[in-house]
């Protein structure tokens, strides 16, 4: 049974963890502007000396991201603590794929994840090596067809995917995000290796989670919540975010399930 934070708020569970894996956007960010009351849930876990991580499936470096959150008004010590999706797939394109040439699809926005290795970029689907996949093009952001059709005469490559969320809420504007265009790609046959959550690999690479007693925060049930639910931490759902509409038709116990996730606790926004 998901407990309902609302009316106690995250301050009546806090010291039961040692470590918060907390999402960015949709929990801390909407895409354009902070949410200050979850700015607070930040401060009141380091004044209790608690580690949190800020772990985004942003596919970009996190130098990138903490310069974004600049912008947004977030303080240094809050943003020092984020880390990407991004920076996990770089790590690993760095050790075995730093010689390999790739295929970009993704914005221009997203060029700094491959800053040190762009001459390996080709212009041409059919010349690379392997795909690797940050997000849309910006003039084909909505329409999943021309990736099937870009996509389905290079099966044997291997897709890199940097950002597992199927779409994401730009303020009131839905968009949709890389893991929608992996999913197209294995759908028709393609292999995908996915950095993000809900994989472990991107929870490990952000700090030292041995021993010790976990909460994941997100808005997102197959990100945030699935991958809790495979490392076995404890979760919270923020039900404001992008399963709104989902949860006031049918209830949370309904929606998760039918996500085949589990959530330990459910807020509307954080909130202390």
């Amino acid at each position: 049974m998901t407990k309902n934070l609302d009316k106690q708020g995250f301050s009546s569970i806090v010291d039961d963890y040692q470590l918060f894996y907390v999402d960015l956007w949709g929990v801390v960010h909407n895409g354009v502007s902070l949410h200050q009351e979850a700015i607070k849930v930040l401060n009141e876990i380091t004044k209790k000396n608690k580690e949190f991580i800020l772990l985004t499936n942003a596919p970009r470096p996190n130098h990138a991201v903490k310069l974004f959150l600049e912008k947004l008004g977030l303080e240094k010590e809050l943003r020092d603590r984020v880390f990407t999706s991004g920076e996990a797939a770089l790590n690993y394109l760095k050790k075995d794929l730093s010689k390999k040439i790739f295929f970009h699809i993704g914005p221009p926005k997203d060029f700094d994840l491959f800053k040190d290795f762009e001459k390996n970029k080709s212009e041409s689907i059919e010349d690379c090596d392997y795909i690797l996949c940050t997000g849309l093009f910006d003039d084909h952001n909505e329409d999943l067809r021309y990736y099937k059709n870009l996509l389905e005469k290079n099966l044997k490559k291997k897709m890199i995917c940097t950002n597992p969320d199927l779409i994401v809420d730009r303020g009131v504007k839905r968009e949709l995000c890389a893991g929608s265009v992996a999913m197209v790609f294995e759908k028709i046959g393609g292999k995908v290796v996915y950095f993000g959550k809900p994989y472990p690999e991107v929870y490990n690479q952000a700090t030292d989670n041995k021993n010790k007693k976990i909460l994941s925060i997100g808005d997102n049930l197959n990100t945030d919540i699935k991958g809790a639910n495979l490392l076995n931490f404890d979760s919270l759902l923020i039900s404001n975010g992008i399963h709104k509409n989902e949860i006031e038709k049918n209830g949370i116990e309904i929606t998760s399930k039918s996500y085949e996730a589990i959530c330990n606790y459910i807020q509307s926004d954080l909130k202390w």
